[in-house]
């Protein structure tokens, strides 16, 4: 972001309260947490049910910023801050709306490809391998960690300069419409949809609604110069074509699976849209910590001269440094979109090789104890609870296997079968010690026991000390404990007590 306070009061249709030293100076960053200002940027004063962020004006003037947008007059001592510093305060209507007057504004002076990235399961990881890809296009801003909501998109369109290259956005939702909205000020050229699972079934219902809200990306995108990302693996890929009528705009359409069936199987079987690069991935094995290893294939249908589709294929050995095969899908999304921006394809594999997963997410930690703890517990749902359980089994342990899981939100009348459903899961794994800690883990545990898991080896907990308190009678050298829960429950404190 680079506006002046002049800029910002006219984008949010505010008023000078105080009066900037130099109206024209730029403001070159903004954020609404005070510890995070540096100087020259604009600090925003969120209202919040427990903190108030016009209590931190003052301290965000004393740590550099050069402004502030509020909704309540300042204190007079603040007032008088700001003259002695040269800061603005601008009063806006409403602080949360003004960032997003702010995004839709310097939208217009982006000059890079803007790429809208959705999804149920892998949103943040596909955002991160295509980060990691696009920034051997050319420079890349992305969303911060998973900030994919009102406040987070338009904070990831304002961090960017006229001249970032490749701009990625990912866009979370929990309803019909919210991506609509989000895409009204994000205006993406490009669209990736990882797949449909059983994400916010709770408020809508069914598969074919989250699919409904999702393809809401697909149809915001602009006709004839658009292009969007399907994962020809999800059986909603062909629906979300559809519902975004690609082929009747000439919106482009690329192809990414991790199974190659899959793959040929979605690009010749076209039925509203046509696609014209397809990546996929063959060969697929783990390595014995669970990290992927498969051969990277891709094809364009410019490459046909003999009347075949995607007559010319390239391969290439790609390995990644995640764990898990369900990341090998993500790996070939971010792929596609370094395709589609013309990398080869070995450039595309190196990229993706030396992509490293977030903390909370897959995250292999040695405890001084001896034991290993795969720190999963950023976040679920039950595709992503099955995936983790998978990838937990397919690792070489020395010890005994031990799955620490936790309630998963967000499925209302669904959740006692879904949490019945991961425990039948974690059964099919062979583990040697199941804990399910929260109130619908319990049906984590029943589904377990009722697939056929000897009873002995569950357990069930109601807090994080009962947890901790159970494995620390229990671990030993060469032991591994998985911890997987949605964020909500907290679980990144189990892992701190075992590390620690």
């Amino acid at each position: 972001m680079r506006l002046n306070a002049k800029q910002i009061a006219a984008y949010t249709g505010g008023q000078f309260l105080v009066d900037p030293i130099d109206a024209s100076a730029l403001m070159t960053g903004i954020t609404w947490d005070s510890r995070e200002v540096r100087p020259g940027w604009l600090y925003v004063a969120l209202p919040g049910e427990r903190v108030d962020g016009h209590a931190f004006v003052e301290a965000a003037l004393r740590a550099g910023a050069a402004g502030a947008l509020v909704t309540d007059a300042p204190s007079q001592s603040c007032a008088l801050l700001a003259r002695e510093l040269g800061a603005a305060i601008i009063e806006v209507p409403n602080t949360a709306s003004a960032i997003t007057d702010l995004a839709r504004a310097w939208r217009s002076h982006l000059r890079g490809r803007v790429i809208g990235l959705t999804g149920s399961v892998g949103k943040t990881t596909t955002k991160n391998l295509t980060r990691d890809v696009c920034a051997a296009y050319g420079s890349v801003v992305a969303t911060k960690a998973n900030q994919n909501n009102e406040l987070g998109v338009p904070r990831t369109l304002l961090n960017a300069d006229p001249e970032t290259a490749v701009v990625v956005v990912e866009m979370g939702m929990r309803g019909r419409g919210q991506i609509a909205e989000l895409c009204d000020f994000v205006r993406p050229v490009w669209g990736l949809i990882t797949n449909v699972g059983e994400s916010h079934i709770e408020l809508l219902g069914s598969r074919e609604n989250i699919a409904r809200a999702k393809s809401e990306l697909f149809e915001a995108l602009p006709a004839g110069v658009g292009r969007a990302f399907a994962n020809l693996d999800d059986d909603f890929a062909t629906f979300m074509a559809e519902r975004g009528r690609l082929s009747e705009r000439s919106v482009a359409l690329s192809g990414f699976a991790g199974h190659p069936d899959a793959a040929l199987r979605g690009a010749l079987e076209r039925e509203s849209a046509a696609c014209d690069q397809a990546v996929w991935a063959e060969d697929v094995s783990l390595d014995a910590e669970g990290r992927p290893r498969f051969t990277l294939c891709a094809r364009d249908a410019a490459d046909h001269d003999d009347g075949a589709l995607f007559a010319t294929v390239e391969r290439v050995p790609c390995a990644l440094s995640l764990t898990g095969a369900h990341n090998v899908d993500n790996a070939c999304a971010a792929a596609s979109v370094g395709f589609a921006l013309g990398l080869d394809l070995a450039t595309i594999a190196a990229a993706l090789g030396a992509s490293v997963p977030e903390p909370g997410r897959q995250e292999i930690i040695a405890a001084r104890g001896g034991f290993t703890v795969i720190n999963d517990a950023y976040n679920a749902s039950p595709d992503s609870m099955r995936a983790s359980l998978a990838t937990f089994a397919a690792t070489d342990v020395a010890g005994r296997r031990i799955a620490v899981l936790g309630d998963m939100g967000e499925l209302g009348n669904f959740a006692p079968a879904c949490h019945e459903g991961v425990g039948a899961t974690a059964a099919s794994h062979h583990l040697d010690k199941l804990i399910c800690i929260g109130e619908l883990a319990r049906h984590i545990a029943a589904g377990a026991e009722a697939a056929g898991m000897d009873a002995a080896r569950i357990s069930r907990a109601d807090t994080v000390a009962d947890v901790l308190e159970e494995l620390d009678a229990l671990l030993e050298p060469g032991d591994a404990v998985l911890v997987k829960a949605s964020h909500f429950m907290g679980l990144t404190r189990i892992v701190e007590g075992l590390v620690n």
